[in-house]
């Protein structure tokens, strides 16, 4: 195993009404590393301020770090790190609330969603 193996990724940040922006992080490459585990790196080590959201580590159960990876919507929690570039963003048909934290509450479920009742 190369100890300086690296992951570039670019993580798309801001907040709604805001000019969006990339940021590239180098994280450190382990084999079997998820992007969730890339962005926890990130948060501890490089950039507090970075908003992503997550319950649940691996279990592919909560569906609250659902973000997209290269373009194709996955779960950070279990989508592999790859080795080279990595592009992290929210989802595209969500509202952005900031980073890669989107509203994905159903709107069903939203309060105020039973017409006045």
């Amino acid at each position: 195993m190369n100890e300086n193996l690296k992951t570039k990724l670019k993580v798309y940040r801001g907040a709604g009404g805001e000019e969006a922006r990339y940021d590239q992080f180098e994280v450190p490459h382990e084999e079997g590393a998820s992007v969730l585990d890339a962005l926890v790196w990130i948060r501890e080590n490089k950039d507090a301020s970075l908003a992503f959201r997550y319950s649940c580590v691996s279990a592919n159960a909560c569906k609250e770090c659902m973000v997209l990876v290269d373009g194709k919507v996955n779960y950070a929690c279990t989508a592999r790190l790859n080795t080279g570039d990595v592009t992290v963003e929210p989802l595209a048909k969500k509202s952005l609330i900031r980073d890669l934290v989107t509203d994905i509450v159903p709107p069903k479920e939203r309060l105020g969603s039973l017409g006045g009742k």
